[in-house]
């Protein structure tokens, strides 16, 4: 589908989306652009109410809480309002679903809002906590585990779906308010949890998809441990080990403080901090995961999928992201496919082998190689390896993102001298080499194209690729021989050296 855009860089026939999610801890509003595979908030927006926090010893919810939640349901109606979204969708969790009053709070929020509140069963929870999954990676297959306040949603998520989910009672503000702040008596709750849900070992040599604010602090802090390089938290990946060690140093703290970016953290985070750490621990020893896997994507994410076509849910998560970064900031989107197709030529006749997940990421850095036209010449590079290291893109890994983000740093600075971009010298001491030198590759391909179409369409499929004897040739046709000069030859011959091959440019007549 083609998109226009305006002048603001959106695209204009996608209808706004907001979804409200009234959890345990937080209420909060997210706008999305709109029903895409690759979704971008326009706005998002988190009130920490404490509905769940501040529950009586027979859960009943807090007026208080309740005042400040209506209250922020009625600013929320106002913004998703002047956000131009026509569907609203409202959803409440594990505090509303379990609280005595929970169905005269939602009359309320309803009446704020002006408009439904679903509260969510625990199975729902576990199955827009999986869709969230779906929405963040390439056929996911794992065990998903979404910590909230008041529960714990745990789903075997596997290429044909959902094959078992449970609802357990283990969030953190459940944990820290039925055991009064004592973690000896809530290691013996969320033993006793797991010990009657058998399916978790199921999860043994898979992924392990951790979802909720409680885990992503910890990874935030983990990050902050080990000075990671490259502080996204979407697929930040440990394997089981690391992420036992780092929730031991949590548990084992004598004063909280003493874990680096702990101040960092809000006081409510804090005090659930302990209790997330110990309810991941125990579920890293059942299960017996490859590697603990970390989402940004969550039930409000699982939800938007739903909305989606089953070929909108089919495409694949990198690509939709970089077609549309490309329609958004590239001179011409017509011309990134054209690359696509010239350098598949390219390697085709050199005979570079490739798995499918490396053709897929030279694709990616082809739709996205001219994203950074507009900056200036000399930071092109550097601007361009931060903003793709740190986009909102999903369906891959922190080595696919850093190759993306290298990629681009090499399209501009060629052999890669960092003139003062830090990052792309620390992400290059990181990454894994294949994927460095497969960055610096697909870079040199695109610096030799460029010289040719100038990033615009007509042209580069017209210039011939041919390998024998041991040389790489460009033919460019007859109309087009002024192209050849100094410059082109000189970035051929720069892709050759890396191919191991002499290069040669002639005039094809046509």
């Amino acid at each position: 589908m083609s998109r226009s855009t305006t002048d603001q860089g959106r695209f204009t026939e996608l209808e706004p989306i907001a979804v409200v999610d009234i959890g345990s801890n937080s209420v909060r509003l997210v706008v999305y652009e709109g029903a895409v595979r690759a979704p971008s908030p326009l706005f998002n927006e988190k009130v920490l109410c404490g509905l769940g926090r501040s529950q009586s010893e027979d859960g009943t919810l807090d007026p208080e809480s309740i005042r400040r939640s209506l209250a922020t349901l009625r600013r929320f109606k106002a913004l998703a309002r002047n956000s131009g979204a026509k569907i609203v969708h409202a959803i409440a969790t594990a505090a509303v679903r379990d609280a005595p009053n929970g169905e005269e709070f939602i009359a309320q929020a309803e009446a704020a809002l002006g408009g439904p509140v679903q509260v969510l069963s625990g199975d729902r929870e576990a199955e827009l906590a999986a869709n969230g999954i779906r929405m963040g990676f390439v056929e996911p297959d794992g065990i998903v585990g979404d910590l909230g306040g008041g529960s714990l949603e745990l789903v075997d998520l596997n290429k044909n779906g959902i094959s078992s989910a449970v609802t357990l009672p283990l969030g953190g503000l459940r944990l820290l308010n039925s055991t009064k702040g004592r973690l000896a008596k809530a290691h013996n709750l969320v033993a006793q949890q797991f010990g009657r849900t058998q399916w978790i070992d199921e999860g043994r040599g898979r992924r392990l998809f951790a979802i909720g604010g409680t885990w992503r602090a910890l990874a935030k802090l983990q990050m902050e441990d080990v000075n990671a390089p490259l502080r996204v938290m979407h697929s930040y990946s440990l394997s089981g080990p690391e992420m036992i060690a780092f929730c031991d140093k949590i548990l084992d703290a004598r004063r909280p403080s003493d874990v680096k970016g702990w101040e960092t953290l809000s006081r409510s985070r804090r005090e659930t901090l302990p209790y997330g750490a110990l309810v991941l621990r125990q579920l890293i020893e059942k299960a017996r995961p490859s590697e603990v896997v970390f989402s940004i994507f969550g039930i409000r994410e699982g939800l938007l999928f739903s909305y989606l076509s089953p070929i909108e849910q089919a495409k694949d998560p990198l690509t939709a992201f970089c077609e549309d970064f490309a329609r958004l900031r590239s001179r011409s989107t017509k011309y990134a496919h054209e690359l696509c197709r010239w350098t598949d030529k390219l390697f085709d006749r050199v005979g570079i082998d490739e798995t499918i997940e490396e053709r897929r990421l030279r694709h990616c850095a082809c739709l996205i190689s001219d994203v950074e036209w507009r900056a200036q010449a000399d930071h092109r590079g550097g601007q361009g390896n931060y903003v793709l290291a740190h986009a909102p893109s999903t369906g891959t890994n922190h080595d696919g993102r850093q190759f993306l983000a290298l990629s681009i740093y090499f399209r501009h600075a060629g052999r890669g001298e960092t003139r003062g971009d830090e990052l792309s010298g620390r992400i290059r001491e990181c990454i894994d080499k294949g994927y460095l030198e497969r960055a610096r590759l697909v870079a040199n391909a695109i610096r030799v194209a460029h010289m040719f179409s100038t990033g615009l369409p007509g042209i580069i499929e017209d210039i011939g690729i041919e390998v024998a004897d041991g040389q790489l040739g460009l033919r460019i046709p007859r109309a087009q021989a002024d192209l050849d000069g100094e410059r082109p030859r000189r970035r051929l011959a720069g892709l050759g050296a890396m191919l191991k091959l002499e290069t040669s440019i002639t005039i094809k007549d046509e």
